[in-house]
């Protein structure tokens, strides 16, 4: 794949920091689970369950980053620098305040929504602490979502890469302190994590504050730039909840199979995640570059640019699978000594391999799709890929299959958002123009 396309510059420029910066949320998960694997494979299982249901609250909001980057990818494309800062500030007082909520809704409800997993007598206590601690670095989580919105509609990945390796960093020494020096078990981890997303939203606000303050863009709340910023999230959190329903069902099958499967789950989770937080990168770029070409009203562009992420995609798809083949022998010695964990990791992750390409499509598209800010339709889709999904896991679950048979049932779903994005991507009916799409 040569680099001589006129795109090609740009989509580098911002997805290779977007890259780094990406791959930094589930290395945070990853480097939990080699550290809490140490400590056994009932610890593992807990952080299993406790990550699937953080992560399902985080990602409910994730419409925090991706509907700040395609609204002020638009505003700096109609040349509106204050407008963009103005809904940078709105972005951040409702992370803040949707933070406290989680908080206070999320705590007396942690025992049993953990329970809701079906995990066993040993998983679930732990399961319940590490959810617990946890809770307490969601607003700085979802500050950080916002203030990384801002940054890239703004066309500036680089920051946010700068953010999250120092995140990481911190994340990964505070786990090893606590867990390994201190011996504070699975608790230790979670106060890692707090911290960790703590600092990195306090950075992020204070950095959305020079900025307001730059251009002169007030920093008080405003009551309807709230209410607009939640009024275009409820699409992008139907279309979110979607996706996680589709990995929340997977651990509570994988619970299911046993405490080895759902360690192994766990681990395939992640190394999942990390990829597909990776191929994102390119879907970041295509927010942002869609973003702009069309709130400048550059159709042409914004049509040119999805053609050349699609050949990204489909490239960085091949290679990563590709990578998960040549490393697979060695991976499951990171994580576990328990042969049987072993055993189910090595056989999942050649789906896992397989799937990377499909991968690579698909998350171009969705950034593409909502860089154009076409959110309703993502959120029909998210329904129809789910609806897709669902009845195979339930084969998967009467039928006693294995983890394989259920990476399988998610290899459907991807096949199915692959369809109706693909459908979609094809039509003119996503390419509106305009500093703010009606």
């Amino acid at each position: 794949m040569t680099l001589r396309h006129p795109h090609d510059r740009e989509i580098l420029r911002l997805a290779l920091p977007a890259f780094g910066a990406l791959v930094a949320e589930p290395l945070f998960l990853l480097t939990d689970s080699a550290i809490v694997g140490h400590l056994g494979t009932v610890s593992l299982g807990a952080l299993g369950v406790a990550g699937q249901i953080l992560a399902t609250l985080v990602n409910v909001c994730v419409f925090l980053a991706y509907g700040t980057t395609a609204a002020v990818a638009r505003q700096i494309g109609a040349g509106n620098l204050r407008a963009a800062i103005r809904q940078g500030v709105d972005g951040i007082w409702l992370a803040a305040v949707i933070g406290a909520v989680l908080i206070a809704v999320g705590w007396p409800l942690a025992p049993a929504v953990v329970d809701a997993f079906g995990a066993s007598a040993a998983v679930t206590p732990q399961a319940v602490t590490y959810l617990h601690i946890s809770l307490l670095g969601v607003p700085g989580m979802l500050v950080v979502l916002a203030g990384t919105g801002v940054l890239r509609g703004m066309q500036d990945t680089r920051t946010p890469l700068y953010v999250s390796v120092g995140m990481f960093a911190l994340n990964a020494a505070l786990g090893a302190a606590f867990v390994l020096g201190f011996g504070w078990g699975i608790a230790g981890s979670a106060w890692g994590t707090v911290l960790a997303q703590t600092g990195g939203g306090i950075i992020y606000a204070a950095a959305v504050v020079r900025g307001a303050r730059r251009h002169g863009a007030p920093l008080r709340p405003d009551a309807r730039g709230l209410r607009a910023s939640a009024r275009a999230g409820v699409n992008l959190v139907i279309r979110t909840l979607s996706l996680r329903i589709v990995l929340v069902v997977g651990t509570v099958v994988a619970a299911r199979m046993g405490d080895a499967q759902l360690a192994a789950h766990q681990v395939v989770t992640n190394v999942w995640s990390l990829l597909a937080f990776a191929l994102d990168a390119i879907a970041i770029a295509g927010q942002a570059i869609t973003g702009r070409h069309l709130g400048a009203g550059d159709v042409a562009g914004a049509r040119s640019a999805t053609r050349r992420m699609i050949q990204w995609g489909v490239a960085c798809g091949v290679l990563f699978g590709l990578f998960v083949l040549a490393v697979r022998p060695w991976l499951p010695a990171v994580f576990t000594s328990d042969p049987a964990v072993r055993s189910q990791l090595l056989a999942a992750l050649v789906v896992v391999a397989l799937l990377e390409p499909i991968a690579g499509v698909v998350f171009v598209l969705d950034g593409v799709l909502i860089g154009a800010g076409d959110m309703a339709y993502l959120a029909v889709a998210g329904l129809i890929q789910t609806a897709a999904f669902l009845p195979v896991a339930w084969l998967v679950r009467v039928s006693g299959g294995g983890l394989v048979a259920l990476w399988l049932a998610i290899g459907v779903w991807m096949a199915a958002r692959l369809l109706t994005l693909g459908l979609r991507a094809r039509t003119e009916a996503w390419l509106v123009t305009g500093a703010v799409r009606p």
